[in-house]
């Protein structure tokens, strides 16, 4: 898979969202769930995260796949609410390039 095509989408999902929040939340998922507030977005996060640790645990992988996405669709919901932007975290990542995980947490 082309890897401009897959960060294509996420900025096209995220500027999707960012347009729900300024929707009715009667007529907006998005929308219902930043008027809910952080908390309601967090709770949300927390069950998809666990429906990906049992799908893993599953080892279904089309189950795993649909649930991951499930996990970074709430993701990106969350960011549009807290307006931390996709370039923000692109950033981190690059910074995070050739270093190991071991070195990037000892640092923090």
């Amino acid at each position: 898979m082309n890897t401009r095509i897959s960060a294509t989408m996420f900025e096209q999902v995220y500027d999707i969202i960012l347009e729900r929040k300024q929707s009715s939340p009667d007529n907006s998922y998005v929308a219902s769930l930043m008027e809910k507030g952080t908390d309601s977005i967090l709770k949300k996060i927390g069950e998809e995260s666990a429906e990906v640790i049992l799908a893993a645990k599953n080892e279904n992988r089309k189950e795993q796949i649909h649930e991951i996405t499930d996990l970074w669709f709430h993701m990106l919901v969350l960011m549009g609410h807290q307006g931390i932007t996709l370039n923000e975290i692109s950033q981190e990542l690059e910074d995070r390039l050739g270093q190991s995980g071991l070195e990037e947490k000892a640092q923090r």
